[in-house]
């Protein structure tokens, strides 16, 4: 199962190249970027871990990228993201997010299903990743 997060979630997976274009432009409309990483990528958890601190001054996009492969390597099998703020409204709001990285394999959701009072059913994700602990979720089973 594939994660769908973020603007280009159901393409297949941008290259490096591609994903400078997009920073480029993101820079190009004025939006600062911040790079970030989780083991927990379910819908509900949008507090991922920063990589850094929000790039306000930055004006390269290759210097953009530098911080991503860098994340890439302290982190490679974790979720990587990038986010682009506009601020264009007087609050940081994010334009534009994208998945940069994936772990190699993508444990997936289970839907649990609750029936309560007055027949009513209730619904849950459960990502099977959090069967693990923290930090250790993505790596190879021993």
């Amino acid at each position: 199962m594939r994660i769908t997060q973020g603007t280009f979630s159901y393409l297949p997976d941008l290259s490096d190249d591609e994903i400078k274009a997009q920073i480029q432009r993101a820079l190009g409309q004025g939006w600062p970027l911040s790079v970030e990483f989780t083991d927990d990528p379910h819908p509900r958890n949008t507090y991922w871990d920063m990589w850094g601190l929000p790039m306000f001054d930055l004006h390269d996009a290759a210097a953009v990228l530098y911080e991503v492969n860098e994340c890439r390597r302290a982190y490679p099998r974790h979720y990587i993201r990038v986010n682009a703020y506009d601020a264009a409204r007087g609050r940081q709001t994010v334009a534009l997010s994208f998945i940069v990285n994936r772990p190699p394999d993508e444990p997936g959701f289970r839907l649990d299903r609750q029936e309560t009072a007055d027949r009513r059913v209730r619904y849950t994700t459960h990502s099977y990743a959090t069967e693990r602990p923290a930090g250790a979720r993505y790596q190879e089973a021993r």
